[in-house]
């Protein structure tokens, strides 16, 4: 009996967009039928676990106007992007010399591994206790979770490149560096760039960890601070923000990318 499901069907643009947007409609209903009720005794669910969605969307209003929304934004969009750059200025190079030399890949790789195992939160004491409590911490702990993700994904997109490439240019006489900076890493920059898209997005989920401990600043203190006030609203709307920003960077930085390497929107059409 037919379900109407297939394996990798392929689909329209704007059928994609109606089932995702059922979907986002449908936990948007389901989180308003949960909240609903001007007592407190006639909700499902009580608003210190989970406020109604139009409670959230009041308190944008405090949070704009006596709780510096966008001084916080500011904060943490420096934060991110200061310790992605830093980040990528160490996993790029590594992950392309670790991909091109066997030996330096084997060198490094009990530490790669090791570092993959580490668990994210752990970094925050082992920062705090390396660069102080200031803001080098925060920089260098959101360097430090974004590198760990980042080595890997950029080995594997230059291990991506298909030996032909490296053979051909081989047998017209480039030397090892020449093949690097001329074949290897231009096959390879446009997955390269997708790698470092996807790293700076989620760094972001970061952000509250940095922003634990002498954080004047920052969505990650506004949501510490909710909580501690019981302020519950003002956590989701954070949560909101960030999600939201999170979006907005990957939606740009997909659009450069579609411009930068337009060869690939072509190879998909075809």
């Amino acid at each position: 009996m037919s379900t109407g499901l297939k394996i990798r069907e392929e689909t329209r643009r704007r059928r994609g967009f109606l089932l995702g947007a059922a979907s986002v409609a449908l936990i948007i209903g389901a989180w308003w039928g949960l909240t609903w009720g001007t007592q407190v005794e006639t909700r499902v669910l009580n608003p210190q676990i989970l406020p109604n969605p139009w409670e959230v969307l009041l308190s944008f209003q405090g949070l704009y106007r006596d709780r510096d929304l966008m001084t916080s934004i500011a904060y943490s969009l420096l934060r991110t992007t200061v310790g992605f750059l830093i980040a990528a200025a160490v996993a790029v190079p590594l992950g392309v010399l670790m991909a091109a030399f066997t030996k330096v890949r084997e060198f490094l790789k009990p530490l790669t591994t090791i570092s993959g195992f580490i668990p994210i939160a752990a970094l925050v004491p082992l920062s705090l206790s390396w660069f102080g409590l200031e803001e080098r911490q925060k920089f260098l702990f959101l360097a430090l979770a974004t590198f760990v993700m980042l080595l890997p994904l950029v080995v594997a997109s230059l291990d991506r490149v298909d030996e032909v490439y490296l053979q051909t240019a081989y047998t017209l006489g480039a030397g090892p560096w020449q093949t690097i900076s001329e074949v290897l890493v231009p096959v390879a920059v446009s997955d390269i760039y997708d790698d470092l898209c996807l790293t700076y997005g989620i760094g972001w989920g970061y952000i509250i960890l940095a922003e634990l401990i002498d954080a004047k600043f920052g969505l990650g203190h506004l949501i510490l601070v909710s909580q501690r006030r019981g302020m519950n609203e003002d956590v989701y709307a954070v949560l909101i923000v960030i999600v939201a920003i999170s979006f907005l960077i990957n939606w740009t930085l997909r659009s450069v990318g579609g411009w930068l390497f337009p060869y690939r929107e072509a190879g998909a059409g075809r």
